[in-house]
């Protein structure tokens, strides 16, 4: 697709974050817009600054884990802009908690909305898009749907899974001759409001989360997000990566295999921050009896030796 003008781009998770920071890059470059969210202030916050871009957009509360309301909500854009060319399937949530106490619950809610929301989202439009002669479908998964990291073991599963989704429909458009590109995204820590509204297995401060995400780990803006992403789309990637933290630790899988869980399980302040502190170093320590403080390649190296 190598421009955006009167294309009909659907974008969910729109009132905030990259929702919000595709939905305005798309106003300036003439797209029609279909958003959504279940934040209706937020959302509303969107279209008004679409519009004022003068930008043709529609408005709806929607439920992305709703199946029938996904399914109505296509029939419904397509029936208000003629045909659709562009889908989002951007609305996420975080959670965080170990396997041995996250509640059935709240694995459950991460799939519904992480996972399902993006299979909903693509069933629901993709006869749509294949009728529209130039579809793109861009499906958003994160760096943890490249790697797997300690008490993300829900949102990691969501995000591989949207992983392998993607990919393999991207497959099927091909095999089928289909007009319609696939591009999945994986963001890295973005600056977006995610850490601050998740939810947390009992005994977890989410407060205290959310601050370190916010200072220590979201190193890039949605506006540089939504950059990125929509070059992707203009050259058709299969996949686009955000941020140097994305594109780092996509190496290190790529060069440790299976090795690198034992560089996150010994060293996981280093992998996850970059940087560590003195008093968080000596706890490290004390914890693992290990020091945080060796150098990558060297923990790396015993990864390779260790790697099953």
């Amino acid at each position: 697709m190598s421009h955006f003008t009167n294309k009909v781009a659907v974008v969910t998770g729109a009132g905030s974050g990259i929702g919000r920071a595709l939905s305005l890059d798309l106003a300036t470059k003439g797209a029609r817009l279909a958003l959504s969210d279940v934040d209706t202030a937020g959302l509303a916050e969107t279209v008004r600054q679409c519009r004022l871009l003068g930008a043709d957009v529609r408005s709806d509360h929607l439920d992305v884990a709703e199946r029938a309301a996904m399914m109505t909500y296509a029939d419904e854009v397509v029936a208000h802009f003629g045909s659709v060319n562009l889908v989002f399937n951007n609305a996420g949530i975080a959670y965080s908690g170990d396997v041995e106490v996250a509640e059935f619950k709240d694995i459950e809610r991460v799939m519904d909305i992480d996972f399902w929301g993006v299979v909903n989202g693509t069933k629901a439009f993709l006869p749509h898009l294949i009728a529209s002669g130039d579809g793109h479908i861009v499906n958003t998964s994160s760096l943890f749907g490249l790697l797997a990291m300690p008490s993300q073991s829900a949102y990691n599963a969501a995000k591989f899974a949207v992983r392998g989704f993607t990919e393999s429909l991207r497959q099927e458009m091909l095999i089928s001759k289909h007009p319609v590109k696939v591009t999945c995204v994986h963001p890295g820590g973005i600056k977006t409001a995610i850490a601050r509204n998740s939810t947390a297995a009992a005994g977890q401060d989410t407060k205290a989360l959310a601050e370190l995400f916010d200072k220590r780990l979201a190193r890039t803006t949605p506006e540089a997000a939504s950059r990125v992403i929509l070059r992707g789309v203009q050259a058709g990637r299969p996949r686009v990566l955000i941020g140097s933290d994305a594109r780092a630790l996509d190496a290190l899988v790529r060069l440790t295999g299976s090795g690198y869980q034992r560089i996150v399980a010994l060293w996981p302040v280093v992998c996850c921050l970059g940087d560590t502190s003195r008093r968080d170093a000596r706890d490290h320590r004390a914890r693992t009896g290990h020091r945080p403080a060796d150098q990558p390649a060297a923990a790396a190296q015993r990864a390779r030796h260790h790697a099953v």
